[in-house]
């Protein structure tokens, strides 16, 4: 039988779509179980379903994960994603990736977000 692990919800903008398999890789290293949304759902895929049904069918793997980790610069969409995973008292993580090689844990005053969204700053 296998031990339950902690689900762990991988947040990341459209940007990381090619670096999707790593991240995966590098949860699954640290002993969790990704909900990777560009694995289970391709790139919306291939915008052959609604939109809006994919985004809540991520909001439903926030609401089941452990833990959010929010991978790269943070997107209007991994905005949207941090701030239900505060309402479900989730634990956020941030991680930055390294010349497409390296994943390292940060802090939030360390994140960076996408143009235009730095005012949200302080809402993460």
């Amino acid at each position: 039988m296998l031990k339950k692990r902690t689900m762990v919800y991988t947040a990341m903008s459209k940007y990381l779509f090619y670096f999707r398999e790593s991240i995966s890789k590098f949860v699954l290293e640290q002993n969790y179980i990704p909900l990777n949304p560009f694995l289970l759902f391709n790139y919306f895929l291939l915008d052959t379903v609604d939109r809006d049904k994919i985004r809540n069918a991520n909001n439903n793997l926030v609401e089941i994960s452990d833990e959010l980790w929010v991978f790269g610069k943070v997107s209007g969409g991994v905005l949207a994603e941090i701030k239900l995973a505060k309402e479900f008292g989730k634990t956020i993580k941030y991680f930055k990736i390294i010349d497409s090689k390296e994943i390292e844990e940060i802090s939030k005053a360390e994140v960076e977000f996408e143009a235009g969204l730095e005012i949200y700053s302080g809402e993460i």
